[in-house]
C-alpha cells in the first residue's frame, strides 16, 4: 500500500473512532461534571501516553517543538473536549455532531496556514460544498436549540482544526502517536490537579453508562484515535485526509440514534451520499 492510500486508511480509522466521542461525552456528562470529564479523560490518557513514551524510550522533543505541542494540547487535549462537554449540557449529541461537519474546512485552512498544504482550487469547491451540505442539514434540523451550546460547538471546531493541523505537521518529524503522547504528557500535571479538584463528592449516583462513556473518551477519543488520525494526516496530507471528517457527523448520528435513541431524520441518507461525493472530489483535487 502506497503512502497516500495508507494515509487515507489510517485517517478513516481515526474518524470511525472519533465518531463515538460526542455520544460518549453526552452519556458521561449526564452523571459527571463537564470539567471533571475533560480533565479525567486527559489525565487517564496522559498517564498511558507517558507510559508508552517511557516503554519505547522515545527521544525528547526539541525545544522548538514545545510551542507546537502546547498548541496541540490546548486544541485537542483541553479546548475541544472542554468546549464540547460544556456544549452537551445544552444540546443533544445528535445536534452537536452536525458542527463536526465544519471541522474539515477548519482543518484544511489551518493546514494551509500551519502545515504548508497547497490544495488546488477545485479542492476548496468540494470542501465548501461538503461543509454547506452538512450546515444545511443542520439548519433543516433546527439550529435554535441553544445559542450557548451552538456557540461553544463553533469555538470547539476552530480550536480543534488548529490542533489537528499543528499536530499533523509535527507528526512528520516526531511520528503520529508520539505527538499526541507528548501533548498529553505536557498537559498531564495540570490535568491531574484538575481531576482531583473536580472529583464528585460521591460516585454512588454515577451509572455504568457514564463510566463507559468516560472510558471511551479517555482511551479511544483521547489516545488511540489520534494514533491513526495524526499518522493519516501526515501521510496523506492535512487538507486532503481532513475531508474524511465530513463523514464523521453521519457515523456519529447513527451511533446517537442507536445508543442514545435520539431522533435522526431520514434525510441523513441523502445528505450523506452528497457528502461522500464531496470527500472523493476533494481527494482527487487535493494535490
Amino acid at each position: 500500500m502506497d503512502k497516500t492510500a495508507s494515509g487515507w486508511l489510517n485517517g478513516f480509522i481515526g474518524v470511525l473512532i472519533f465518531s463515538g466521542s460526542l455520544p460518549a461525552t453526552r452519556v458521561a456528562v449526564m452523571d459527571f461534571d463537564p470539567t471533571f470529564v475533560t480533565s479525567a479523560r486527559a489525565a487517564i490518557a496522559g498517564l498511558l501516553g507517558l507510559a508508552m513514551l517511557l516503554l519505547f524510550r522515545q527521544k525528547r522533543p526539541e525545544r522548538g517543538d514545545l510551542l507546537s505541542l502546547a498548541i496541540v494540547a490546548l486544541g485537542v487535549v483541553v479546548g475541544f473536549p472542554l468546549l464540547t462537554a460544556l456544549a452537551l449540557k445544552h444540546i443533544t449529541s445528535a445536534h452537536s455532531i452536525i458542527f463536526i461537519g465544519l471541522l474539515p474546512l477548519a482543518t484544511a485552512i489551518f493546514g494551509v496556514l500551519r502545515g504548508g498544504d497547497r490544495p488546488r482550487p477545485a479542492f476548496w469547491l468540494f470542501s465548501c460544498v461538503g461543509s454547506a451540505l452538512v450546515a444545511g442539514f443542520a439548519l433543516m434540523q433546527g439550529m435554535t436549540a441553544s445559542p450557548v451550546g451552538d456557540g461553544l460547538m463553533l469555538a470547539a471546531v476552530v480550536v480543534c482544526g488548529l490542533g489537528y493541523a499543528e499536530g499533523a505537521a509535527l507528526s512528520r518529524r516526531l511520528g503520529g502517536w508520539q505527538v499526541i503522547c507528548w501533548a498529553l504528557t505536557l498537559s498531564l500535571p495540570i490535568m491531574l490537579v484538575l481531576t482531583f479538584a473536580t472529583l464528585p463528592p460521591s460516585f454512588a449516583a454515577v451509572g455504568s453508562h457514564a463510566w463507559i462513556g468516560l472510558a471511551y473518551v479517555s482511551l479511544f477519543s483521547m489516545l488511540i484515535g489520534f494514533v491513526f488520525w495524526y499518522r493519516g494526516l501526515a501521510q496523506g496530507g492535512i487538507a486532503a485526509v481532513g475531508q474524511l471528517q465530513l463523514l464523521q457527523p453521519f457515523f456519529g448520528l447513527a451511533l446517537a440514534a442507536t445508543l442514545l435513541h435520539e431522533q435522526v431524520s431520514p434525510l441523513m441518507v441523502v445528505v450523506t451520499l452528497g457528502v461522500v461525493a464531496c470527500v472523493f472530489g476533494a481527494k482527487k483535487f487535493a494535490h
